[in-house]
């Protein structure tokens, strides 16, 4: 039989990951001590890294549970203790460097994330529900995705994805809550209630800015942006603050609906962003006979994208189109989206596609404006 050892028990706790930071507690500082008593039982203290940290009781639970697994291993007895304010400095270097502003760090050189600035010209076209599933099924596939809602007047994100959580704050980093295994962060975190958001252009920059660099968001994979309508401040700011950021667009079949999503798209021929394709959201309704109905017309996600095509010079793919479920409605109301509580329906299906298209999508220049004008002169 092994002997229980401060090394086997330390092990085990090296597999327990701080549910906010999203890395595992040994490396971030947070054992404080280890005791094992002659009848075997376990002391063990654990820093958190603020004394009102909302994940406490989740935390005192895996450490708890990944101890019992240790063979040999007795009562499990764990105490709480707060970081000090020189123990959170070094965690911020460890995480973050050491420099003196925060940075953005998708728009950094080496960066590896892919963002991806979700676009619709009005709205009502579902621009948050495409969003908030194709993050959980990007999640769903083992991909480390966050979700920074940046309709500032109409947030709606955390709702969808099922928590009222607050951010915490370790010095000048803020923790984003987690969803679905989705990191995501919105101003309805910290506003009271249903409150309404006045805020002025410049207000929406600085708020937009401080979401992206202060937002310890870790390693992503992917960044999803979920923008207002319209081709106002937001999407100006993301061009200037994230100039690799590619535009998703999503629209309705509608044409007069697909006529405004078009005028979105095409604010990348100012901001020589990459549009990375065109959603075509509640496409149809499949009735119980077997059969489709058009509900808002047809064809407006292909022209649109057509559209794009020819404006840009470059291809614009049509990623896919989500037909019209009651479903996608209740799983955005009740923080339980289509794709993990209807796995198997239509809409879940052609949401998981789009996702997995933007998954495996590599970078190039494909939908980038080449600042070329196509237009022939004679």
């Amino acid at each position: 039989m092994s002997v229980l050892s401060e090394s086997s028990v330390r092990s085990a706790l090296s597999r327990v990951q701080d549910p906010e930071i999203r890395k595992p507690i040994t490396e971030l500082g947070m054992v404080k001590s280890i005791d094992i008593a002659d009848d075997d039982s376990v002391d063990i203290a654990i820093y958190l890294t603020t004394a009102g940290c909302p994940m406490r009781t989740e935390i005192t639970d895996r450490v708890t549970k990944a101890v019992a697994d240790v063979p040999g291993a007795g009562a499990i007895r764990v105490e709480l203790d707060v970081m000090s304010d020189e123990q959170r400095t070094e965690l911020r270097k460890s995480l973050r460097g050491d420099s003196a502003e925060p940075v953005i760090p998708f728009a950094q050189p080496g960066s590896l994330t892919r963002v991806y600035a979700v676009a619709s010209g009005k709205g009502g076209v579902g621009k948050s529900s495409i969003t908030v599933n194709v993050a959980v099924a990007l999640a769903s596939r083992g991909l480390s995705v966050g979700v920074l809602d940046a309709d500032i007047y109409g947030h709606s994100v955390p709702r969808m994805l099922g928590t009222d959580a607050k951010p915490t704050q370790v010095e000048r980093m803020i923790m984003p809550p987690v969803g679905h295994d989705v990191k995501m962060i919105s101003i309805a975190q910290f506003t009271q209630g249903n409150t309404p958001v006045v805020w002025r252009g410049p207000m929406l920059h600085r708020a937009l800015q401080q979401f992206l660099a202060d937002v310890f968001w870790g390693d992503l994979d992917i960044l999803l942006l979920d923008l207002p309508p319209g081709t106002g401040d937001v999407a100006i700011s993301v061009a200037q603050l994230i100039p690799g950021a590619e535009i998703l667009v999503v629209t309705t079949p509608q044409q007069a609906a697909a006529e405004v999503a078009e005028r979105a798209g095409a604010i990348a021929l100012q901001t020589r962003q990459r549009i990375v394709g065109v959603v075509e959201n509640m496409s149809w309704m499949d009735l119980p006979d077997g059969t489709r109905m058009d509900i808002f017309g047809s064809g407006g996600g292909q022209a649109v994208a057509d559209r794009l095509t020819k404006a840009v010079g470059a291809k614009v793919p049509l990623l896919g189109q989500i037909p019209l479920e009651q479903a996608v409605r209740e799983g955005g109301d009740g923080g339980l989206p289509i794709v993990l509580g209807h796995p198997d329906s239509p809409a879940a299906t052609a949401l998981r596609e789009v996702a997995d298209k933007l998954a495996v999508r590599k970078r190039g220049l494909a939908g980038m404006s080449l600042g070329i004008d196509t237009t022939r002169h004679l």
